[in-house]
């Protein structure tokens, strides 16, 4: 079975980043009455820092599994409290400083992030199914299965 090659990885995240960005800028600045360059500079802040969150978390929450439990393997609930601990963490960190930023209160700042963290759930998702039909991994198995399916040997 193939997987995704490094360049293929990196295509998948600059295009996840750049429509997001071309989507959420404009929407959140409509929505929220803020100028469009206030909320790109939220929306490009927001995920590198986001980014550098993602990348510090996932080191220090695999050292303390490791200590804990001399592995890595998570497991649904460890998952589950990973996913927690990464967003309570992160909006810890945002939040006041776009609050601070656009001038807005922390309540309606939070409100700002539920909205948009609502927009990135669904947007993952098609995201990810329209990129995975625009750029199949030739050799997947499902791939090869589904093509076996139809007739053709």
């Amino acid at each position: 079975m193939k997987t995704r090659s490094l360049s293929d990885r990196v295509r998948h995240a600059l295009m996840f980043e750049v429509i997001g960005l071309m989507i959420i800028i404009p929407s959140s600045a409509l929505l929220f009455d803020k100028p469009m360059t206030h909320m790109g500079v939220v929306g490009i802040g927001s995920a590198t820092i986001a980014t550098v969150w993602n990348f510090l978390f996932n080191i220090g929450f695999d050292r303390c599994m490791r200590q804990m439990y001399g592995h890595i393997r998570k497991s649904v609930g460890a998952r589950l409290l990973h996913t927690v601990l990464f967003e309570a963490g992160l909006l810890l960190v945002l939040l006041p400083l776009i609050a601070w930023y656009l001038d807005m209160t922390l309540l309606d700042t939070l409100v700002l992030d539920l909205a948009i963290v609502a927009f990135y759930l669904v947007y993952n998702f098609v995201f990810n199914v329209a990129y995975d039909r625009l750029f199949p991994v030739m050799g997947n198995g499902r791939l090869k299965a589904a093509s076996s399916l139809g007739g053709a040997s």
